[in-house]
């Protein structure tokens, strides 16, 4: 599970983007990237000189990254598998990334962030067509029942994530019965259902160097 030290508002401002690595903190006045939209430490609000197309590319492999909060070489497993699949290598990246079991849990409103769905999942809350999975990575996939323990069913943070939830738009590969706290996998999504502002194109680039 990757996991990281930095303060997490640090690496939106790094990437001149909101990540939304923090729940409904992104969405508040307390947005550290809303304050400070700068890139952190000492020169941050030094006048930068014009990024070439490497760092570009870089900086945009780098977002996708901390978006779905894997590390560099779990990444590049993901990039291989795109490449040996089918379609455009770039979308498929994506899908592969939002099919994880983590994100799925993520996009059902299960959690307020991803970060809290990897723990929620590694500490078990969630079954995977009846079967306990506490793998983050685990790939889901159309069909698939997705839902929180009997015994986890009442847990604060799933609570309170429905809740902040209530009225939000479930991505449309996705289904979800809130009351029994229950999640179906319709499909793989396409690239217009996924809302992750990346260009993929430019990731695949950089690995092509």
């Amino acid at each position: 599970m990757a996991t990281t030290a930095n303060a997490v508002c640090r690496l939106c401002r790094r990437e001149g983007a909101k990540l939304f690595l923090k729940g409904e903190r992104c969405y508040s006045r307390k947005c550290a990237f809303e304050r400070r939209s700068y890139a952190p430490g000492q020169h941050g609000q030094a006048v930068t000189r014009k990024i070439k197309e490497y760092g570009v590319q870089l900086r945009e492999k780098q977002k996708m990254r901390r978006i779905y909060g894997v590390r560099e070489r779990q990444f590049r497993g993901y990039l291989q598998e795109a490449m040996r699949r089918r379609g455009v290598t770039g979308e498929t990246l994506l899908q592969l990334l939002e099919l994880r079991l983590d994100n799925t849990v993520y996009r059902l409103g299960f959690a307020v962030s991803r970060a809290q769905a990897r723990e929620l999942v590694s500490h078990g809350h969630f079954t995977v067509n009846g079967r306990k999975v506490n793998t983050a990575s685990y790939q889901v996939k159309a069909d698939d029942v997705i839902e929180v323990k009997e015994a986890s069913k009442t847990l604060a943070p799933i609570v309170a994530a429905l809740e902040a939830s209530a009225g939000g738009r479930v991505p449309a590969w996705l289904e979800i019965d809130a009351e029994k706290r229950r999640g179906s996998v319709l499909r793989v999504p396409t690239r217009e259902e996924i809302d992750t502002q990346v260009e993929e194109t430019l990731i695949v680039e950089f690995y092509s160097r």
